[in-house]
């Protein structure tokens, strides 16, 4: 990764000397193996990779993201005051509902592997808007003092030089610590298969896979009776409205329909194995990308969650750390200012389900009913402040007898 010297790690590796050349055959020859490459743009239209996108972009800018402060009783409270809470809960930048700006980010990321936004401040420091820009429209390149340097090519205006304390860069798996890099790039072997596949498929489809069947007959036809032949029958029994009419060949004809073979089984598993690495690739269970041919409702719920816990919360974590250092400064890090998502919508089940838990919570004494209430959005009442105790527990050793 990123923090070790590259001279370190080429020194490392053993060497070896390579010859380049551009013929298939030769390379086939001297048994090179075929090397996968897939174009972001390309890859991310797969049907598989769109949807693994999708749900974890439009999943994490669902949920909120608050700014948070610490208090004097040991917990925290959303910081409304604080103008980065409006950007980052209500409008990212002018005209950029926070849903938009945050699932660019989550979606620029999944497919680049970077994601840029320059920072604008007001004139206390404070994060009033955060600009998106492309990725393909920023170079990144290290100062001599350790710092990074943007340049944004920006295409509806002048260009500009930026520092990293006026760029919010999220990076993906970045081995040098200036760019990211993109799954679709790191698993290109993958995906070009999967890209390989689609094209063969289409290629097939627009034959429509393969003809119905053959006409076969016992002596060779001169080549204008041929034509005739087959236009005839096209005319006669070839389209839904003629389906169910009989047929009678004669001449010596007959007819040979074609047979789906196991060549055709193993190409359409091959595709389904290719849709399961892409889930692999960005962590999201198969049921989830609509993939249903081992699913069930036990496992369906289960991997729902698997998908919060194992895919959604690292994601949320990258982001959250990168905000962090990026838009709260030292001293406001200290004065207990921090980013969070709130995933917990996402974990709490069909109504039954929440409001047990709730109950178990009122019994249990660490919930009032008006926090009960503000999780459902409702308003607070008289006397919900108040703290069940169960009469059953008690400090051990205590007695509670009275007398």
């Amino acid at each position: 990764m990123w923090p070790f010297n590259k001279t370190e790690i080429r020194a490392a590796a053993p060497t070896e000397e390579r010859i380049s050349s551009s013929d298939p055959y030769l390379g086939q020859f001297l048994g090179a193996r075929w090397q996968g490459s897939a174009d972001i743009a390309q890859a991310s239209g797969l049907a598989v990779a769109h949807r693994c996108i999708s749900l974890v972009s439009e999943s994490l800018a669902s949920v909120p993201l608050k700014l948070y402060k610490d208090n004097a009783e040991g917990g925290a409270e959303p910081a409304t005051e604080h103008p980065l809470y409006g950007v980052l809960m209500d409008e990212t930048a002018p005209g950029v509902s926070a849903f938009d700006g945050r699932e660019w980010l989550a979606r620029s990321i999944l497919t680049n592997g970077d994601s840029f936004h320059k920072i604008v401040r007001n004139g206390r420091g404070q994060v009033t808007a955060l600009m998106p820009m492309l990725p393909s429209d920023v170079d990144v390149e290290r100062l001599k003092s350790g710092r990074l340097r943007y340049r944004w090519n920006n295409p509806i205006g002048s260009s500009a030089v930026l520092l990293d304390h006026e760029v919010l860069h999220v990076r993906y798996q970045s081995l040098d610590g200036i760019r990211g890099r993109s799954p679709i790039q790191i698993a290109a072997q993958t995906f070009g298969l999967a890209v390989s596949q689609q094209s063969q498929a289409g290629a097939q489809a627009e034959n429509s896979f393969r003809p119905a069947g053959a006409l076969v007959f016992s002596e060779k036809l001169p080549a204008q009776n041929k034509e005739s032949v087959m236009e005839r029958f096209r005319q006669r029994f070839v389209g839904a409205a003629k389906a169910g009419d009989v047929m009678v060949l004669d001449g010596g004809a007959t007819f040979q329909q074609f047979q789906f073979s196991s060549k055709d089984a193993e190409f359409l598993e091959s595709r389904k194995l290719s849709a399961l690495d892409i889930c692999r690739v960005y962590g999201v269970p198969p049921t989830a990308a609509g993939i249903l041919d081992f699913g069930t409702y036990a496992n369906t719920e289960q991997e729902g969650r698997s998908l919060v816990t194992r895919c959604l919360s690292p994601w949320a974590k990258r982001v959250e750390a990168a905000m962090n250092i990026s838009l709260l400064s030292p001293d406001a890090r200290k004065a207990g200012y921090y980013v969070r998502h709130d995933l917990s919508e996402l974990l709490r089940g069909d109504l039954k389900s929440q409001y047990e838990a709730y109950r178990v919570g009122r019994d249990g004494g660490w919930l009032s009913a008006n926090d009960i209430r503000s999780l459902l959005d409702m308003s607070k009442i008289d006397g919900g402040d108040t703290y069940l105790e169960p009469l059953n527990m008690a400090r051990a050793g205590e007695d509670r007898s009275g007398a």
